[in-house]
């Protein structure tokens, strides 16, 4: 135990905390309204919103997306803190995460919420005035910003947490018996199977170890989410996020290889056939397969509608011809979810079309050994152990019966039906990265010595790690009830996108913060926390960059102001 741990007697918990926070959130809700309402009027004809409009007003659009998604993740942190509370297990922790986060997000709404370093969303961006920033400024909301994130409650947070050492996650996090006894299975493999073992992986650029995917694998990974009649557990969402938070954590490598499964799991169930569901789906819960998503294009990018590769019918087969990019675990794959234009008279999304492509699984002497098919490697700074490819194909056969739904045209559909789960579990992931860079700083600051001091005492270090367990559990709450909301069959393409583009943010922030806690030593390769910023940075990126995803948030959110 460190001085850290006796610097308060008590917790300094602002008086009615929760009474607070609840009158705290209708105002928070209020001026996300009044944000929506002014930048309706400039893009918005009608219940109609110009996409022209909104693009070229794109900071303030974007600013709307950025105050939309703490407004929700307050409503939900409030939600999680009655929940506990209800069941008797709201204590001091929880409350300290809670006064925190509300005092630092109701702070960051009023006076500037960072959408990036050098990029800051104040309210008068999104054409807010000074009388609506009074209204928003409420007894309870001055209360909680003026009160909420203090020093006191900082050092006092971490002190609690170096109580728990060795644990990732603190704070409860909401979740019943079930759940938390597939955390802990999955947690024990991360830290028995993967931790020891992920930074040597990163460093030597290899492939993760096949044993590794087997025993993935034997606990059900590939086919969490498949339903029983289909060989899988039948399991939800939230049971996803929970395991590739946990996967995640010991190494974001291992935490994505579910993904693929994930990914062509959902376009099989949502858009394939009978045939193709009793075909395909058993092999993927089994890990029979490995399957990978190749979508993505030189020059398109997120612009999928361009797409330019071709399938063309022959006979009982397509023959595709084009070109991919950023395919990642393309080599060791054994099946493709193919997005091909078969329509050449298209230049949009209507005439694209989505394949199950077999093909046979490489080695490291020949990754691609298909006919028509080739593949090299994209050396990347992170994000390793799956390897990241450029794909060419030239009259490479893919058997007709194979079109996704039997129906040609239906592509960009099906996958826009993916697109709910996949950001759920990217936001996930994101939580696994950010509980790894906060674990890593945690044990870095406890063990170096500074000035006849372990570094976790001083008030920069410790208030860093304060705000990564805060924002850490924000991105959680707003990330398992967009799960809940799949679960309950609810459209979730707007919490989902908050949660993902929350998420992303805070795993760079903590990935940062920790490195900058080990100072020089951060910046040598031989420390882990240097391979966590390199696996952080891909996740702004990947499942719709911010700047796209904060576009679609905005659009949606001015869409639900027209109902």
């Amino acid at each position: 135990m460190t001085d850290a741990a006796h610097a308060l007697p008590e917790s300094p918990l602002l008086p009615e905390l929760l009474s607070l926070c609840a009158e705290a959130v209708p105002a928070a809700t209020a001026l996300r309204d009044a944000a929506r309402d002014s930048l309706r009027a400039r893009v918005a004809s009608g219940a109609r919103v110009s996409g022209k409009a909104l693009e070229a007003d794109q900071f303030a659009a974007h600013a709307l997306a950025w105050l939309s998604t703490y407004a929700e993740a307050l409503t939900q942190m409030l939600a999680w803190a009655r929940g506990l509370e209800a069941e008797g297990r709201f204590g001091e922790m929880e409350a300290l995460l809670l006064q925190l986060g509300f005092g630092e997000y109701l702070a960051q709404m009023q006076g500037g919420i960072p959408m990036s370093q050098g990029e800051i969303a104040r309210p008068q961006d999104i054409g807010l005035g000074g009388a609506e920033i009074d209204r928003f400024a409420t007894p309870a909301v001055l209360a909680l910003a003026r009160g909420g994130n203090t020093d006191a409650a900082r050092a006092r947070l971490v002190a609690l947490m170096l109580e728990q050492d060795g644990s990732a996650t603190f704070g409860a996090t909401g979740l019943d018996e079930e759940f938390e006894m597939v955390r802990d299975q999955f947690r024990r493999f991360a830290n028995d199977r993967v931790v020891p073992f992920a930074h040597e992986w990163h460093l030597k650029d290899e492939l993760i170890p096949m044993a590794i995917l087997e025993e993935m694998g034997e606990l059900g990974v590939f086919g969490l989410t498949i339903p029983e009649e289909y060989g899988g557990f039948g399991m939800g969402k939230t049971a996803m996020c929970v395991v590739s938070e946990e996967l995640s954590r010991g190494y974001i490598g291992v935490g994505s290889l579910g993904t693929r499964s994930e990914i062509a799991a959902e376009l099989i169930l949502c858009g394939g056939t009978e045939e193709q569901k009793r075909e395909w789906l058993p092999k993927i819960a089994s890990a029979e397969i490995l399957p990978t998503a190749v979508f993505t294009e030189p020059n398109t990018g997120s612009d999928l509608g361009s797409l330019r590769t071709r399938a063309v019918r022959e006979g009982d087969e397509y023959v595709v011809t084009g070109n991919k990019t950023w395919i990642t675990h393309a080599a060791r794959a054994d099946v493709m979810t193919l997005l091909v234009r078969t329509d050449p008279a298209t230049d949009n999304y209507s005439g694209l079309s989505m394949m199950l492509a077999p093909k046979p699984r490489g080695t490291d002497a020949e990754p691609f050994p298909a006919p028509g098919m080739s593949g090299g490697e994209i050396e990347v700074l992170g994000y390793r152990g799956m390897k990241e490819y450029e794909l060419g194909f030239d009259g490479f056969r893919v058997p007709a019966a194979n079109l996704l739904g039997g129906v040609e045209g239906q592509g960009f559909k099906q996958l826009m039906q993916t697109f709910e789960s996949a950001r759920i579990q990217t936001a996930a992931r994101a939580i696994g990265v950010a509980q790894s860079a906060m674990e890593i700083g945690l044990r870095y600051a406890v063990e170096r010595k500074q000035f006849g001091r372990s570094l976790v005492n001083f008030p920069r270090v410790y208030s860093k790690l304060a705000m990564m367990a805060v924002e850490i559990m924000i991105a959680r709450q707003l990330t398992y009830f967009s799960a809940r909301e799949k679960d309950e069959d609810r459209r979730c393409d707007l919490e989902a996108g908050m949660a993902k583009l929350l998420g992303a943010r805070v795993a760079w922030a903590c990935a940062d913060n920790g490195l900058q806690i080990h100072g020089g030593n951060g910046f040598a390769l031989e420390y882990p926390i240097s391979r966590v910023l390199c696996d952080a940075r891909i996740l702004n990126i990947f499942e719709g960059a911010a700047e796209i995803q904060a576009q679609v948030i905005a659009r949606r959110v001015l869409e639900q102001g027209a109902n």
